[in-house]
């Protein structure tokens, strides 16, 4: 066990013992996402570094302070990549902040999500016990697929040590067809293509125009142009501007929500302005209506909302739960952190 391994579970297992709470921090890129929160601060960006990387086997293992950048880098020299396209938001951003939040970018519908690629962990639990999951070692609590159960849990149910994921080649070309259209043409034809044969890799509608990136051979990308039409571009700068939110949709002072939909649900009856992603299964919002109007009308399509960015007012982050599945939330909260002092109240105010 490393020096810096020690000196994190030595930390927990103090504040377990004065039931005081951690605030877990690497490189701070996603500091905005969730609720805002009170606690000692525990750094894990010192704990950093590509343990192995097998590119014949298509699996990388590194520790979670390792910068996301060093990771992609190590991959793209031998042709390979991140299939879920995660987001940075900073040069900062760690491979264990883009696990905890589960966050993917425009290629999530079409190579899957975050989790989808997570093969094992290391975690430091509430109790100060380091635990492995998946990869080499496997250690099964109640039945949970618990690597996976790490993303998207803010760092409420483990403090992150080490990764391992699934990675993929990188595709031999990739251009994007851009097409002039009304919102109800893009979702009809972003959902149409979704079920053809295809080789998408993304697909997006922002101001009155439909992109979709194709992602394959040169002849593959040919083939499907012509049965789509509109014009072929190559090596736009959108996709990354989308990724990061750094179109200038994002650059402002409302609140930005993320709504999650099917793909072929209408465009929604409220104020502002929304750039659609993920053929149209992901939308980002730019309103100041109210949260309960916007998550009812969003609820009303089964979906649910998220407030993303939020600058204006304190709001809760995420979709109230339904009673029993907060329940579950609360019973693997008490399950990996009975004293509650891991990222306390970041995804909702008892977890």
């Amino acid at each position: 066990m490393s020096d810096i391994t020690q000196k994190l579970q030595q930390q927990v297992a103090q504040a377990y013992s004065a039931s005081s709470p951690l605030k877990i921090c690497g490189g701070g890129s996603k500091d905005f996402y969730g609720r805002k929160i009170q606690g000692d601060i525990i750094d894990v960006s010192g704990h950093s570094g590509i343990i192995s990387y097998e590119p014949t086997e298509l699996v990388i293992t590194a520790r979670a302070g390792t910068p996301l950048s060093e990771i992609e880098n190590n991959l793209d020299e031998k042709g390979q990549m991140l299939g879920f396209e995660p987001p940075h938001f900073s040069n900062a951003a760690t491979l264990g902040g883009t696990i905890a939040c589960n966050l993917s970018g425009p290629r999530r519908p079409y190579r899957g999500a975050a989790r989808d690629y997570v093969l094992g962990s290391t975690i430091i639990n509430g109790k100060a016990e380091k635990l492995h999951f998946g990869g080499e070692v496997m250690k099964n609590v109640a039945g949970y697929d618990v690597s996976r159960l790490m993303c998207g849990s803010l760092g409420t149910l483990g403090l992150l040590l080490d990764i391992s994921l699934k990675v993929i080649p990188k595709p031999e070309a990739e251009s994007t067809v851009i097409l002039e259209c009304d919102i109800q043409t893009a979702i009809d034809k972003m959902h149409l293509w979704m079920q053809q044969s295809l080789p998408l890799s993304a697909s997006s509608y922002a101001d009155g125009k439909l992109y979709v990136r194709l992602a394959s051979n040169e002849a593959s990308i040919k083939l499907a142009h012509q049965n789509m039409g509109g014009e072929l571009h190559k090596d736009i700068e959108y996709w990354q501007q989308l990724k990061e939110q750094q179109l200038a949709f994002f650059d402002t002072k409302k609140p930005v929500w993320r709504l999650s939909l099917a793909s072929n649900a209408p465009p929604l009856k409220l104020q502002g302005d929304t750039v659609y992603d993920w053929g149209g299964a992901l939308r980002w919002l730019r309103s100041d209506e109210s949260a309960d109007k916007i998550r009812h009308a969003v609820e009303a399509l089964g979906g649910h909302a998220m407030l993303f960015r939020n600058n204006v007012n304190q709001l809760d982050t995420f979709h109230e739960l339904s009673s029993g599945i907060h329940t579950m939330h609360r019973q693997l909260k008490l399950a990996f952190d009975p004293a509650n002092i891991l990222n306390p109240g970041r995804m909702y105010a008892d977890i």
